[in-house]
């Protein structure tokens, strides 16, 4: 069978061509030719621009499109559009941001406490026509994406909300950050406590589910998170020693004086929400793993992060978490 991707050489685009690969599958790319411009040079490579660029796509057609890098809902509507008829499925990569409240269910502190589902509310813009992807436009604006795809493919239509996607080739290092950090040795600060609440999911499984699901025809919305209950920072402490082998002490710190301190969650400690704010930890997955979604340890995660990492041009400086001398102010500071 064959499969387009529109946006395969960054992340979860490239990790999704391993997966079709593996599976002997034909691929052609529409990129802009930015990214990685090398990486895959046996394969049928469309360069265009998606906005205003798809004459490159012919009138060629596919049994799968996936859509991995769709953010704006008129840009969404003329992919969708062009390949309608063209391509059995459209297979869109949206967010689990899509959803409109972020408060933990009950107390914020039970572990069986559980964030949104399919069905909960997805956040509205107060301008639809707004273009501009940011904080508070981004999740909103994949749900309007997510309309144009129902409403051109009905149940040919597969939207993924994944949550937080990591794993290697992740440029934003938001995980990378963890394992890197313990493998440099010494204290660290950590966040809250060992059972602060890590839902995840790793970019390969995340593509391997996807293309196993639009080949057997799935349709629908799904959440595509981690298991529950959640993996916590406690788990991802051990699994980056035991990958790592350092001697690293987590020194963990309390949300009262991380505020205090003005250490920002998710920015400066990657990963983290506070209580109160992380109902998108505990999302569920029901139905994503009733259509075969699966997932590798933990560890496996963690170590090929980390191997990929180091891996990585000598003096590369990560894209997220405390600079080395933030870190050791704040432990100065909290002694």
């Amino acid at each position: 069978m064959n499969a387009l991707i529109i946006g395969g050489t960054r992340f979860v685009g490239r990790h999704l061509v391993a997966s079709l690969l593996d599976g002997g599958h034909e691929v052609t790319l529409l990129t802009r030719g930015r990214t990685n411009p090398d990486l895959f040079p046996g394969l049928d490579h469309r360069i265009g621009d998606r906005d205003g660029g798809l004459d490159v796509l012919g009138d060629d057609a596919w049994d799968v499109a996936f859509d991995t890098c769709g953010y704006v809902p008129r840009v969404v509507r003329a992919s969708a559009e062009r390949l309608a008829g063209r391509v059995g499925r459209y297979a869109f990569v949206s967010t689990i941001s899509v959803y409109a409240e972020d408060g933990d269910a009950e107390d914020g502190n039970a572990e069986d406490d559980v964030g949104p589902d399919e069905m909960s509310p997805v956040g509205v813009l107060e301008d639809p026509a707004v273009e501009t992807v940011d904080g508070a436009t981004y999740g909103p604006l994949k749900a309007l994406c997510e309309g144009v795809v129902r409403e051109v493919y009905g149940d040919a239509g597969l939207i993924v909300r994944p949550g937080v996607i990591v794993g290697p080739h992740d440029p934003s290092d938001r995980f990378t950050y963890w394992p890197a950090r313990v493998a440099a040795g010494g204290m660290f600060v950590a966040p809250e406590g060992p059972s602060a609440p890590l839902q995840y999911i790793d970019a390969r499984d995340l593509a391997e589910w996807m293309v196993r699901a639009a080949f057997a025809g799935v349709g629908g919305t799904f959440n595509a998170v981690g298991p529950l209950p959640a993996a916590t920072f406690g788990d991802l402490v051990q699994c980056a020693l035991a990958a790592s082998g350092a001697d690293a002490t987590p020194i963990w710190v309390s949300p009262e004086a991380l505020a205090a301190n003005e250490v920002r969650p998710w920015s400066d400690l990657p990963m983290w929400l506070p209580p109160g704010g992380r109902a998108l930890m505990h999302s569920r997955n029901d139905r994503a793993v009733a259509a075969g979604l699966s997932f590798r340890p933990l560890s496996v995660t963690v170590a090929d992060t980390l191997e990929w990492h180091r891996g990585r041009p000598d003096g590369a400086a990560l894209a997220a978490g405390l600079t080395t001398e933030r870190e050791a102010a704040l432990l100065a500071a909290i002694a």
